[in-house]
């Protein structure tokens, strides 16, 4: 049972939904998004994704991607990110947390020092996007034996006959992308949304949590209603980059997360 495992157990023997929030290593700068990561648990998240700068984004759009451009211009880097979670474990040994990003930079350090850095530091599980299902061998089976969650993405395009290949090795919760692009394009719809999940959910007992596209509490709202609980990452970071100071991101944050509790 990671610290993933056992939230998700606390919540459906509450009835709760979950509120997952995503900010980016070291933006604007780290001190202040370290800040703001051990304010997100008092703020009413239940996991933290944490996004590890790179260069080649891939999935996020413009706001996440100059999130990961300010990072790294500010000097963030792989160790740095996991230096966060270390220090933000001194207070906090419970709330769970994902590294979100992208393989190169885990290939460059070497998956097995990367894994026995990203366990000793606290690390609950990850999302790496640009590793298909194909590429378990590479970090998701490694990553399992050192008792990581290794999150796999489902989207509007993952038919049934690609579902099972996609949920074989995923643990921790299934992260449904709401629409078909970028992190902040559109909206997600929840009459959209139910069904996609439903289909998820009759093939495997893991929670769905569905991400892209939430902005508001009334969205996350409707969107935890029909899943296991929502993602919002884009709006969050939107809050950070207009520079509000941590208690306003804070407050922004607890006002979805009461959204997505609701649901």
């Amino acid at each position: 049972m990671t610290r993933i495992d056992t939230t998700f157990a606390k919540l459906k023997s509450e009835g709760r939904k979950a509120f997952v929030s995503y900010i980016m290593g070291g933006d604007p700068d780290l001190e202040t998004s370290l800040a703001v990561m051990k304010g997100l648990p008092g703020a009413g998240v239940d996991i933290i994704e944490l996004g590890v700068p790179f260069t080649d984004p891939m999935a996020d759009g413009p706001t996440i991607q100059l999130a990961g451009q300010r990072a790294l211009e500010g000097g963030q880097t792989l160790a740095k990110t996991l230096d966060m979670v270390r220090r933000f474990r001194e207070g906090d040994n419970e709330t769970p947390i994902v590294l979100m990003g992208y393989y190169n930079p885990i290939y460059n350090r070497g998956v097995e020092q990367f894994l026995s850095d990203a366990k000793s530091a606290g690390v609950d599980g990850l999302i790496v996007v640009d590793l298909p299902p194909e590429e378990d061998s590479e970090l998701c089976i490694p990553a399992q034996a050192a008792g990581l969650n290794f999150i796999r993405l489902a989207t509007p395009t993952t038919d049934d006959k690609r579902l099972p290949k996609v949920l074989q090795n995923t643990s921790g919760f299934v992260y449904y992308v709401s629409i078909t692009g970028i992190t902040g394009a559109a909206a997600a719809q929840a009459t959209e949304v139910g069904p996609e999940v439903a289909r998820i959910k009759a093939a495997t007992d893991l929670p769905v949590i569905v991400g892209f596209g939430i902005s508001t509490p009334e969205t996350a709202q409707q969107i935890a209603s029909v899943a296991d609980g929502c993602v919002v990452g884009s709006a969050i970071v939107k809050e950070i980059a207009e520079g509000k100071p941590v208690d306003e991101v804070l407050n922004y944050v607890r006002n979805l997360a009461a959204g997505a509790h609701r649901g």
